[in-house]
């Protein structure tokens, strides 16, 4: 079976997870501070996946949200959010997803990204485009600023990081763009930036597992993904600004 496949499975089997757990009994706990929730389906979810993937891929190393694992040093990682949109999940607020994506010696080859609450499906593969419930999809087709709808997210940082990016968001603001949201997930916002149905997103402070599935969408569909000084990602927490690709530059003259 394909990488892709094989994600696609796991993802839909950690879907199920959460839809069971959903609005019930969630034994949440806090992991770095009182923002930074786990749930009983972050954990389930997690263990799911990782053990449906080792299945067909004994040799791949996993890089998750809630377990460390061995890493042994082969090429192919595969990074994990069993539950992107914790919070909002925490709360029944139905913006959350699984987020599973792979990578090839640092970089992005497969991608799944499963909003199991709409039954909405994103995947991809490097050099064969992205796809939503199986059919192509594309960035927007927006150029300028001016003219954008965007998206952006806060970390658990409620210090300086936030302060940034509420500086960045009244500069948009006042450009005029249509408006800027903040979802609660920054996996399905890249989905969204994928599907065209959002111009840019950006956040300053991301880990590895938020943004690699959704990295692969954006560039399959044919959208540009930089850190926030224009520099390739290189598979580390990091910054990250993604957009169509048309308002790039003009996004990170403001979020640099």
């Amino acid at each position: 079976m394909s990488f892709l496949s094989v994600a696609v499975e796991a993802a839909k089997i950690a879907g199920k997870i959460q839809l069971k757990h959903l609005n019930k009994d969630l034994h949440i706990r806090t992991k770095s501070s009182a923002f930074d929730r786990v749930t009983v389906a972050d954990v389930e979810s997690e263990k799911a996946i990782v053990a449906h993937l080792r299945k067909y891929f004994p040799t791949h190393d996993f890089f998750g949200e809630e377990a460390k694992y061995a890493r042994t040093g082969p090429p192919y990682v595969w990074a994990i959010d069993p539950v992107d949109g914790t919070n909002n999940y925490s709360k029944g607020f139905p913006f959350f997803c699984v987020s599973i994506g792979l990578t090839y010696k640092k970089k992005p080859i497969a991608a799944v990204i499963y909003d199991a609450f709409h039954d909405e499906l994103f995947t991809a593969e490097k050099g064969k485009g992205a796809r939503l419930n199986g059919k192509r999809m594309h960035v927007s087709a927006g150029k300028h600023v001016v003219e954008s709808l965007l998206i952006t997210g806060f970390y658990y940082d409620r210090g300086k990081i936030m302060e940034g990016t509420m500086e960045q968001m009244k500069v948009l603001l006042k450009k005029g763009v249509l408006g800027i949201r903040c979802t609660g997930s920054a996996a399905l916002d890249l989905a969204n930036i994928a599907a065209g149905r959002a111009d840019g997103f950006w956040e300053l402070s991301l880990n590895t597992w938020d943004y690699t599935a959704g990295w692969l969408l954006v560039e399959e569909a044919g959208g540009k993904v930089t850190d926030r000084s224009g520099k390739a990602l290189v598979f580390e927490k990091s910054s990250i600004v993604a957009t169509n690709g048309k308002i790039h530059k003009e996004l990170l003259s403001v979020i640099h």
